[in-house]
């Protein structure tokens, strides 16, 4: 049986520390820190909405997967690439801001592999880099 409005209870309402959820729950830290990540990304707090059943809150939390072959857009990597070259700028924030963008976007870790493919060549005396993508492998 899944405890996730104890969870969100404990965590937003009492206010406790993941750590401290998970010792009241005996649930591992890591399902308490996943659950109160996927609470706040779905824009949830305490107390929850009346209308709001179990199977309803699990949907939120727990949306289902993209089916397989379905296209997912992909990054516009030149605007990567410039982006990176900034001071403070790391993949992981340009990730975030391609999936504001595209909610249904690549996952980080594909997003960083992806990024990895792509060979940056600087190929002429100005020195501006020159974006080659190779032939997609089934992505």
């Amino acid at each position: 049986m899944r405890k996730i409005r104890d969870i969100i209870r404990l965590s937003f309402g009492e206010g406790l520390s993941r750590r401290q959820v998970s010792a009241s729950l005996n649930i591992p830290f890591t399902t308490i820190s996943d659950h109160v990540l996927r609470a706040k990304e779905a824009g949830l707090g305490w107390p929850l909405p009346d209308d709001l059943d179990d199977s309803g809150l699990e949907q939120l939390l727990f949306p289902p997967p993209i089916p397989t072959g379905v296209i997912r857009p992909l990054p516009d990597w030149k605007y990567i690439d410039r982006e990176l070259r900034k001071k403070g700028v790391t993949l992981q924030l340009l990730w975030l801001e391609y999936r504001e963008v595209h909610p249904d976007g690549y996952g980080y870790s594909r997003f960083a592999d992806l990024h990895r493919e792509c060979e940056f060549v600087n190929l002429d005396w100005a020195h501006r880099a020159h974006l080659f993508w190779p032939h997609p492998r089934g992505h």
